[in-house]
């Protein structure tokens, strides 16, 4: 693993914490909407990945 895997790593695991973050302060939609942004931000981490190989 190199350091961009270590930093779409970090962004995908500082998403979930936000989104755990709103869920739990009462703003489920906009906790919902962010917990979404942890499998996109993978797979464009794994996209950028492949086609720079």
């Amino acid at each position: 693993m190199n350091r961009s895997d270590y930093l779409i790593l970090v962004a995908a695991f500082v998403s979930f914490l936000f989104s755990v973050y709103l869920w739990f302060t009462g703003q489920q939609s906009e906790g919902l909407y962010v917990g979404i942004w942890v499998p996109s931000i993978l797979a464009a981490g794994a996209y950028i990945k492949q086609i720079t190989k």
